[in-house]
């Protein structure tokens, strides 16, 4: 069996499903534009040779950050964005897929002219089988793509995160991430070819399940074939036929039914282990028809009464929170490397966990998680407003989130909101409260292998774990609230820390029947010489303050007892957000093996 090596897979943008050799990455420079009076499509500035594209920008660099070229903060009704590809001598009976990681927010596409694709969410990837739409009188390297993006910096029914809605970045808000944000790649792939892979893992059971898609109805006798390895060992295989598009394998794997051993090849942060997958496609006469490398994880994650079980064992939550952004690129990170360094990072803060802020993160840096064992709590970004047209945007989005990532086992939890954004009367709309339980139970219905978070903070209606935002500012405070049995009673019983009902639409949970987490704290803010507006939850005057504040409220925290983990706010300074443990560029306010002690304990 052929794989590809750990590093190849980290630069691949589609980690989980790879075809070597068969891809080619669309990044740097493209022809672009901006498009004030919205003029464009009158103009048809999609067909070949017409438009001004007067200006160069550096792909998946969004226009407003330096790394694109454009530095561009203004108001502009669409971006246009224009290249010129080679597609590959010898495509014969081949396809040929287009594939854009993610565009902010609205994205129409356009090949040689023809109308491809039209995309709404600006944190979902897509894709489009172009080879129909090939002009065939063009040459072989002169075939051109177009995009056309628009994405309204006053729409607050638009999943926008963290993306300030203000011209300059205030408050907790920072700069915009608009049009192309992620890699935008080319993939040639047989006609008939595996389209999505859902891994499901069954630790009790001692099996993988695995549900395969493909592009395209396959012929009557075709059949998939999963072989899974473990360094190069064989652990198990299945092989079955496939109905139409579809096929459903579950892969024993025997090794497994050992008592004393299963825990060998399970995934954890201790020890990170994945199984290589080889994913076949074989013709009723044996023909290969599409193979491709893969990887999964063998891990379980519940709740069960008031403990938070990883793999049937206590799993204590160490997590910072991640808002994956950086001054020079924004939500898009510097290069690929960079994702394996953030992840590096949390790691070496002394951290088992991240809580992707307001984001969803790429899949490299999920893969990343999963290969050197980081736990994610995978969080999209919210609206700002309850209407009609916020719901069905959130919800489209969020299902297309959580099919894309549900494979990844680093993610042990799925979050749909966060401190009742774009809910914000959640406490006594019963039509708000319906959401929050719809969405919670749709992801549930989706993927009922991982806790879900109804909304992140306060104001649950059907969580899974019970999560409190709590920034005081000494651990004498935290002790008050959550050194005993009955202060962390009363602390959950009605109006929490942040001022907020902890529980709404019904009666909440009774003590010791959910698991508790301090899911944001600390904010501690130490920046000498920041700009003017830059703040944290509190200060540090020095390094020696910052080190003494931090370890009495980590001291706190960990004395409870009755925590299942807590979420420290954050790993680098963001915007004017001056509380990181880290600067913006990624450099520690403290010696790495001091906040190892602090965090780690």
């Amino acid at each position: 069996m052929t794989t590809t090596s750990a590093p190849d897979r980290g630069l691949h943008p589609r980690p989980q499903l790879i075809r070597p050799d068969r891809w080619w990455s669309l990044d740097g420079p493209w022809q672009f534009t901006f498009d004030d009076a919205d003029a464009g499509l009158r103009e048809r500035w999609y067909a070949p040779g017409t438009g001004p594209f007067d200006r160069e920008i550096v792909v998946p660099f969004p226009p407003e950050s330096t790394a694109s070229g454009i530095a561009d903060h203004g108001d502009h009704a669409a971006l246009w964005y224009r290249r010129t590809v080679t597609v590959p001598a010898g495509l014969g009976a081949d396809r040929l897929l287009l594939h854009l990681g993610a565009v902010d927010h609205e994205a129409d596409v356009w090949v040689d002219g023809q109308h491809a694709v039209r995309h709404e969410g600006g944190q979902t990837t897509f894709s489009v089988d172009v080879t129909d739409l090939l002009d065939p009188a063009v040459a072989a390297d002169a075939h051109v793509v177009v995009v056309r993006a628009t994405d309204s910096r006053t729409d607050v029914e638009q999943p926008r995160g963290k993306q300030d809605w203000q011209p300059d970045q205030h408050a907790i808000w920072y700069h915009r991430t608009s049009g192309i944000w992620r890699t935008v790649w080319l993939e040639q792939v047989p006609a008939v070819a595996v389209d999505t892979l859902s891994w499901r893992p069954d630790v009790p059971g001692g099996r993988m399940e695995v549900r395969v898609r493909l592009h395209a109805a396959a012929p009557a006798g075709t059949r998939v074939r999963v072989r899974l390895t473990h360094d190069g060992t064989p652990v198990g295989a299945a092989e079955v036929p496939v109905d139409g598009e579809t096929a459903l394998v579950t892969v024993p794997i025997p090794g497994q039914e050992n008592g004393q051993a299963y825990e060998g090849l399970l995934w954890s942060p201790e020890r990170p282990t994945l199984l290589d997958a080889d994913v076949t496609l074989l013709g009723g006469d044996d023909a290969v028809l599409d193979r491709v490398d893969a990887y999964c994880g063998l891990r379980s994650v519940q709740a069960d009464g008031d403990a938070l079980l990883l793999n049937d064992r206590p799993f204590y939550v160490r997590a910072v929170l991640e808002q994956g952004y950086w001054p020079e690129s924004h939500l898009t990170p510097p290069s690929p490397e960079a994702l394996r360094a953030e992840v590096e990072l949390a790691l070496a803060l002394g951290f088992n966990t991240v809580r992707i802020h307001q984001k969803i993160e790429d899949p490299r840096y999920l893969y990343w998680c999963d290969v050197l064992g980081l736990c994610v709590w995978s969080e999209t970004a919210g609206a700002y407003r309850f209407s009609d047209e916020a719901v069905a945007q959130l919800t489209r989005e969020w299902l297309d989130i959580v099919r894309r990532d549900v494979s990844h086992p680093c993610i042990i939890a799925w979050v749909p909101f966060n401190e009742s954004w774009g809910v914000q009367h959640l406490a006594h709309d019963p039509a708000q409260q319906a959401y929050s339980r719809a969405l919670t139970d749709l992801t549930r219905a989706l993927d009922p292998t991982r806790p879900v978070i109804s909304n992140d903070g306060w104001e649950h209606t059907s969580s899974d774990l019970l999560t409190v935002h709590d920034y005081a500012d000494t651990g004498a405070v935290l002790r008050e609230r959550y050194g005993s049995a009955a202060a962390l009673a009363e602390t959950l019983a009605g109006v929490g820390p942040a001022g907020r009902r902890m529980w709404v639409g019904g009666p909440a949970p009774a003590a010791g029947t959910i698991p508790v987490l301090l899911s944001e704290f600390g904010g501690v803010a130490y920046a000498p010489g920041a700009p003017a507006g830059s703040w944290g939850y509190s200060e540090a005057r020095s390094p020696e303050d910052l080190e003494a504040r931090l370890t009495d409220l980590l001291d706190a925290v960990r004395a409870s007892g009755l925590l299942r983990g807590f979420c420290y706010t954050q790993i680098t300074d963001t915007g004017l957000e001056t509380n990181g443990l880290c600067d913006e560029h990624r450099n520690p306010k403290l010696p790495l093996e001091t906040f190892r002690r602090i965090f780690a304990g």
